[in-house]
């Protein structure tokens, strides 16, 4: 089997004449099949891709890991480069009307730039399930994650609207895309905001798979306090995790942190690394 994830990207660039954008779109091929996670805030997903040689156009599916503007602005530049009819996946909240204090005491519209009747005329249509989607026998979204430990939170500063009122988003859109390799499970995670380590937990209990080769991508750790990196290190320790690569909403802090902690089996995931297993 070959699995290569290239990061298209993310809030900063690896190499010269790639876009750094805050946001995050991983393409991940499996055995020649290809599915795209997320398109990025706006323009620096299509415009890495095409720098980088890859072609879009090959792209058989897009899953979508939350509903955010960072996860999904790049939609209609993709398209436009892409050229295609294609289907999405994700999870029926992404179309929640989101709200986040995250960057203001003010809140901000922090959904999709655009709506579903838009991109459906665009050529997109939409697979929303809140179960996990097998996409081929190899990849599967996670679908809802539970939040099981204690020390895994919902960002306070993340709400949707309904009614008029703002409420805490509970982000049940939040996934992440597994893949089942011949060394174990690579987990690809858009942001993590319902746990880094909820995550990998609930893709062991799909699969059925234990080992656990690779997590990469955002993980929602930017807040974290050191009680949770100590928890959380501790417990990629006893899954075995062989290698992390933190991207986006990691935060410089927790990356550092893991660096240190983890050693060889971390690294940075950013605009233009391209990982071949």
């Amino acid at each position: 089997m070959q699995v290569k994830l290239t990061t298209l990207s993310e809030n900063t660039a690896g190499r010269v004449g790639l876009l750094a954008e805050w946001g995050l779109s991983v393409l991940v091929e499996v055995d020649n099949y290809k599915v795209l996670l997320d398109t990025g805030l706006d323009m620096s997903a299509a415009y890495n891709a095409v720098v980088m040689g890859v072609d879009l156009h090959a792209v058989d599916r897009i899953v979508l890991s939350h509903g955010h503007r960072d996860h999904t602005g790049g939609f209609q530049r993709v398209l436009s480069v892409m050229r295609k009819r294609i289907e999405v996946v994700a999870h029926p909240d992404i179309w929640a009307a989101k709200y986040s204090r995250t960057f203001s005491r003010r809140e901000q519209y922090a959904g999709p730039p655009f709506s579903r009747e838009a991109l459906e005329g665009w050529g997109v249509s939409f697979k929303l399930s809140k179960e996990p989607v097998w996409i081929t026998d190899n990849i599967v979204t996670t679908g809802e994650i539970p939040m099981q430990n204690e020390y895994e939170k919902i960002d306070p500063d993340l709400f949707v609207k309904e009614k008029g009122e703002l409420r805490p988003d509970p982000l049940r859109d939040d996934l992440a895309l597994i893949v089942k390799s011949d060394k174990g499970l690579i987990v690809v995670l858009g942001c993590g905001h319902r746990g880094l380590i909820n995550t990998l937990h609930h893709a062991q209990k799909i699969t059925g798979v234990e080992r656990i080769h690779m997590a990469i991508g955002g993980t929602h750790l930017i807040h974290a306090s050191r009680e949770q990196m100590d928890l959380t290190i501790a417990e990629l320790r006893r899954l075995g995790v062989e290698k992390i690569g933190v991207s986006h909403c990691t935060g410089l802090q927790a990356a550092a942190i893991l660096s240190q902690e983890l050693g060889d089996s971390f690294f940075f995931n950013n605009a233009g690394t391209v990982i071949e297993v």
